[in-house]
């Protein structure tokens, strides 16, 4: 751990190394405060020095471990999809709070399949877009993993396919950091997660929102919710384009960390 001690406050040095002692070790913390990290073998010592390397470079310890939690289940995680990050539970969460009877979903973008999956499994009829076929395969494949029933399609969400399918819910995590942003970012995302997954233009943040929410009007049933994440900068113009677009009941709600992450509405 005293090598992650050059790169990592001590306190998240400490968890990630918890952490891989844990995923790739199978090792609990008081194993670990016993000594019994120091028992490894030689290839097993390998293998956690290649892994530190990986974690001085700063590559995300999810990509290293292929795994990452979210909403009580474990995702299997590539550098072809984006991380699941605590945030985004809040939209989950707010789904099935304000969609607690089973419903047709659609989830534009959805990347490992953490959205989707997750309220597959809460018993939503769940169908899942990406325009990536490396995401739709992992998102596939943690479908299966994890025994949820999700109809994955390949989609670009600015160019869709003709249908005249309706969902009860549309929700999507679409790419929202502008390129300026990009300095401001750490190099653990920028340097590794998609870029696909996170960049828009600068001269047009609300891209994906004016394109998902278009879809929505012809793609909503009547009364339907459609929910995004979006970027806390910009909560007062996505709001202000749904508002011009149709839509209702628009509320913007704070993640677990208080800022301004999910909207939701109706339409009419």
């Amino acid at each position: 751990m005293q090598r992650l001690l050059s790169v990592y406050p001590q306190r998240e040095a400490r968890a990630l190394y918890m952490l891989v002692m844990e995923v790739a070790f199978g090792l609990t913390p008081t194993q670990v405060l016993t000594g019994k990290d120091k028992e490894l073998s030689l290839d097993k010592q390998a293998l956690l020095q290649n892994i530190i390397d990986r974690l001085l470079r700063k590559e995300p310890v999810q990509y290293i471990l292929g795994q990452a939690d979210f909403c009580g289940h474990t995702f299997h995680v590539e550098p072809g999809v984006l991380i699941p990050r605590p945030e985004t539970e809040k939209l989950v969460n707010l789904i099935s709070q304000q969609s607690p009877t089973p419903c047709s979903i659609l989830d534009i973008g959805t990347g490992s399949g953490c959205i989707a999956v997750s309220l597959a499994l809460m018993g939503h009829q769940v169908t899942a877009f990406d325009i990536s076929p490396e995401a739709l395969r992992i998102a596939e494949e943690n479908a299966k993993r994890l025994q949820a029933k999700v109809d994955f399609y390949q989609e670009d969400i600015l160019h869709p396919t003709p249908t005249q399918q309706q969902w009860d819910v549309i929700a999507s995590n679409p790419p929202y950091i502008c390129q300026k942003e990009a300095a401001q970012m750490d190099s653990n995302v920028l340097d590794y997660e998609p870029h696909v997954a996170l960049f828009v233009p600068d001269t047009d943040p609300l891209l994906f929102y004016r394109a998902i929410a278009h879809y929505a009007l012809e793609h909503l049933k009547a009364k339907g919710h459609l929910y995004f994440e979006i970027n806390q900068a910009y909560p007062t113009e996505t709001a202000s384009l749904l508002e011009k677009m149709g839509f209702c009941q628009i509320e913007v709600h704070p993640d677990c960390f208080g800022k301004s992450r999910i909207i939701s509405a109706h339409k009419e």
